[in-house]
């Protein structure tokens, strides 16, 4: 594994979009050791950062640059100053079931702020040795199944019909790990769509250039420090919410839906892999815990640790929700020497202390 904490400096300069939020700020001290100058670029949406500050968790030594990505005058300061041989691209709205009713502003922050960074960079004469890009499990939709004859198929996305008639899986097949090298994407929300035109951009430019990439596709991260406010992403925290509020926590669908869960010490130690490595591949590698686990499961786990009651069955669903979605971890593991360390009962116990710890956090 790549640790963080024993990182080796490697010099020079690291710019960080989206650089405040969850992932950001647990890879800033990393990144302080690891660079000379690390700066973050970050808009304090208020979605995120309800106060508008700079947030305490992002290391003291990171400059914070107050901006917004889509505007190329965020662009002309930054670069006005800032050389950067990395770049971390994090900024991106996230939410899969508000991209259905917020596709422009998906849309905008997503590819167009991707666009202006990249413009920026070619405008300024700036261009980086190497661009990491946090990406999704989104992009794969339903990803691949097997049949019983062992035969793949790509399923697409659910109807309304089926899902109204309770038909969760499909019939007679099962589900595979996404592994990018095999599993062909197939966003079935605006988010994932978004996620994948991100690295189709990223890739056709950098190669232009003669640009390394680092491409991380991301399952359900959680863990402390992240959001308590987001109504849109965390589902993990808004379990953790409602058990300690002594509810019973509703499982969507029959409660059988697998997640690769991966804490985001895990992810972090990935991201700082993919900005350090000696080595990198031009394919995406996939980023998770290394095994799915179903939500119920998660659930389970943490009333248990609130002592609240069991978990119930809801039947409901929700429109852009894929099945079933876990990684194959292997290529990350070969290319970036990075293995995930934690698993689900450690990463909740984590998540939930934290969650107690924190002043004025109001049960869900």
């Amino acid at each position: 594994m790549t640790n963080p904490s024993s990182t080796i400096h490697s010099g020079g300069t690291v710019l960080v979009t989206g650089g405040a939020g969850f992932i950001g700020c647990a890879i800033s001290a990393t990144l302080v050791e690891a660079f000379d100058r690390v700066v973050v670029v970050d808009n304090l949406h208020p979605q995120i950062h309800a106060s508008g500050e700079r947030p305490a968790e992002l290391a003291e030594a990171v400059e914070l640059i107050v901006g917004d990505v889509t505007e190329a005058q965020t662009w002309d300061t930054v670069l006005a100053t800032v050389t950067p041989d990395v770049v971390i691209h994090l900024a991106a709205e996230t939410g899969t079931a508000q991209s259905l009713n917020e596709s422009t502003r998906h849309a905008h922050v997503n590819v167009v702020g991707t666009t202006q960074l990249l413009d920026g960079l070619t405008r300024h004469q700036k261009l980086p040795r190497r661009i990491v890009l946090s990406s999704s499990r989104a992009v794969y939709g339903e990803g691949a199944w097997t049949r019983a004859d062992g035969s793949t198929f790509y399923p697409g996305q659910r109807t309304s019909t089926t899902l109204d008639e309770g038909q969760w899986d499909f019939p007679d097949a099962s589900p595979v790990a996404m592994k990018a090298a095999t599993t062909f994407p197939a966003p079935v929300s605006v988010y994932g769509g978004t996620k994948l035109a991100q690295e189709h951009i990223i890739q056709a430019w950098a190669k232009s250039f003669g640009i390394e990439t680092v491409i991380l596709r991301l399952q359900n991260v959680y863990g402390p420090g992240q959001s308590l406010i987001n109504p849109y992403t965390g589902i993990m925290s808004l379990f953790c919410r409602m058990a300690m509020g002594g509810k019973s926590i509703p499982l969507y669908e029959d409660g059988d839906v697998r997640r690769d869960f991966i804490l985001i010490d895990d992810v972090a130690s990935a991201i700082v892999a993919g900005a350090l490595s000696a080595t990198v591949q031009d394919e995406p590698m996939d980023i998770g815990s290394g095994e799915f686990q179903t939500i119920g499961t998660a659930a389970e786990l943490i009333a248990k640790h609130y002592n609240a009651p069991a978990p119930h069955v809801t039947g409901q669903y929700r429109q852009g929700d894929v099945r079933h979605a876990w990684a194959d971890v292997s290529d990350a593991e070969r290319v970036l020497g990075w293995t995930p360390q934690y698993n689900l009962a450690q990463g909740i116990d984590l998540l939930a202390n934290w969650i107690d710890a924190q002043p004025d956090v109001q049960p869900a």
